[in-house]
């Protein structure tokens, strides 16, 4: 979800943002409950894949966003990238309901990360 508003969000920043999205162990598919959420928002995540993020990416990250487990368990030694945990519920087995709240939650935390980044190169 959250790199999908990303690629949404990209605004001004176009090609200087690189978005990389995976985990460190991902399921074997998007949950339905999830892609039919994000289809209320215009987004279909029905032929993604989930993968998982490997250390050389972590490693050339400037910033991770993990959505409620720390990164450093996965990163190499010599990573010194900010990582920023926003600490989400698993949308996994969740009612639908629950599910668009979080949704939402990655949602506003995405607009604001880019209304930072972009107020940062402003300076």
């Amino acid at each position: 979800m959250a790199a999908a508003f990303a690629e949404r969000e990209r605004r001004d920043v176009g090609d200087r943002v690189e978005i990389v999205t995976g985990g460190t162990r991902p399921a074997d598919h998007v949950h339905d409950v999830v892609v039919e959420t994000m289809r209320e928002r215009d987004i279909d995540l029905g032929d993604r894949t989930p993968r998982e993020v490997t250390p050389a990416e972590l490693q050339a990250a400037d910033l991770v966003v993990t959505m409620g487990c720390s990164a450093s368990d996965v990163c190499p030694a010599t990573w010194s990238g900010e990582n920023r945990d926003w600490g989400v519920d698993d949308p996994h087995g969740r009612p639908i309901e629950a599910v668009r709240e979080i949704r939402d939650e990655i949602r506003d935390r995405v607009v604001a990360l880019f209304d930072e980044l972009l107020s940062a190169n402003a300076r």
